[in-house]
């Protein structure tokens, strides 16, 4: 926008500048002409009283004194030339005369004395016609230039006054559209870019409170499972030791992913997109931690990865939750006997890729999609994990076939 706003005012100014320099040209060349040939007039008007009335010695003596001026000479009644002229083989003209050439304009006046008509003859220089137009024509050039450097620049200036405070506010929006709720746009510019920037600013709050209000909500609905689960730990106490033990854990644990929604719930939304943690360490321990399952099912479970750590843009919650999505879509949507392979490596530019494959019959087309199962689970698994690794700055990959699916997930530097 900036660069088309100048180059509409060069063209502009352009066309301004046109418009005027060139009659200023055409009128300069006219003014200089004219000057000349005014000059060659007044030589003419000087000299014809002289030829007029006084006899040729005294013509001559008057030829001398405009010996300085422009060139000029006098056919006299006989045809005898006094002086020097241009051109010795001219016709007497009935009136006064002007002849122009390339080399000049030459002026002609008859005058009518006792013998006969005598003619004067003043010849004015091309050189001398456009004497000064060049540099006239020079100076106009340089003002239009100026006048069109000035213009652009201020111009220019203008264009950022404009542009500048849309760049802003689209720097703004990105900043929210990354989950930055902190953005605000500092309102500037026209009066209709300073309302945009403050209804930007008022959506960015807006959106914040709805947020928090949402977050507050399933914290609270986190915090009311607690009541029934401590009233089934209760019920789980009088049981016999066998099954108490067992149940109990079972409560343990649920009460645990209780704890973990109302923490999640009133975390701040980009906490831990700062942070980040050994993307090595967390898959490793979390693949140990499948491999016992993988044990009891006669899975193959490899383990690959590098001893170096490989910093990520993801929290260790975050990236454990997504590895156990992953590796619990495996042992959910794969026969007892599947092989499995977890691969952690260092990506290009910095961050990691982490590779989950199987040896299973492939997922059906869409299965990241949020919400769509094939195995009777809530679908959301690789949804999460698409996420995570899009709010690091990756990407997720999914291919599948008959021989197996293989899940990439690009993680991002902290």
């Amino acid at each position: 926008m900036r660069r088309r706003i100048t180059l509409l005012v060069a063209a502009t100014t352009s066309i301004v500048l046109l418009a005027f320099l060139l009659p200023a040209a055409s009128l300069v060349t006219r003014v200089a002409e004219a000057r000349a040939l005014d000059a060659a007039q007044a030589q003419v008007q000087f000299l014809t009283p002289s030829v007029g009335l006084d006899d040729r010695d005294q013509v001559s003596a008057s030829l001398v004194g405009t010996s300085n001026a422009l060139p000029s000479a006098v056919r006299w009644t006989d045809a005898t030339w006094i002086g020097d002229p241009p051109d010795r083989d001219i016709d007497v003209p009935a009136s006064a005369e002007q002849i122009r050439s390339d080399a000049g304009t030459l002026l002609l006046q008859p005058v009518s004395r006792e013998g006969g008509t005598a003619v004067i003859e003043v010849f004015v220089p091309a050189a001398q016609l456009r004497e000064g137009v060049t540099r006239t024509w020079l100076v106009l050039a340089g003002l239009g230039l100026i006048l069109l450097v000035l213009a652009l620049l201020v111009a220019d200036r203008l264009a950022r006054s404009l542009t500048r405070p849309v760049s802003e506010l689209a720097a703004t929006a990105r900043r929210l559209g990354t989950g930055d709720l902190t953005a605000r746009a500092e309102p500037a510019g026209p009066p209709e870019v300073r309302a945009v920037g403050e209804e930007v600013n008022r959506l960015a709050g807006r959106i914040g409170e709805l947020l928090a209000a949402e977050r507050e909500s399933a914290a609270d609905l986190a915090h009311r499972l607690r009541t029934p689960l401590t009233a089934l730990r209760l019920d789980a106490e009088s049981l016999p030791a066998a099954q108490r033990e067992r149940i109990v854990d079972g409560v343990d644990a649920v009460s645990r992913g209780v704890d973990e929604v109302i923490r999640e719930a009133r975390r701040p939304l980009r906490e831990g997109l700062g942070t980040g943690c050994d993307a090595t360490a967390v898959v490793v321990d979390r693949a140990h931690f499948w491999s016992v399952l993988a044990v009891d099912e006669g899975r193959e479970l490899r383990i690959e990865g590098p001893e170096e750590p490989l910093p990520v843009r993801v929290s260790a919650e975050d990236l454990a939750a997504a590895v156990d999505a992953l590796l619990g879509n495996v042992f959910a949507h794969t026969p007892e006997g599947s092989g499995m392979l977890v691969e952690i490596r260092r990506r290009d530019g910095g961050g990691a890729v982490l590779r989950v494959g199987d040896d299973g019959p492939g997922v059906p087309e869409g299965a990241v999609a949020r919400g769509r199962s094939g195995g009777g689970s809530t679908g959301l698994g690789l949804d999460i994990v698409r996420r995570t690794a899009e709010a690091s700055g990756g990407a997720l990959a999914l291919s599948s076939s008959s021989a197996g699916t293989q899940v990439t997930v690009e993680l991002g530097p902290p």
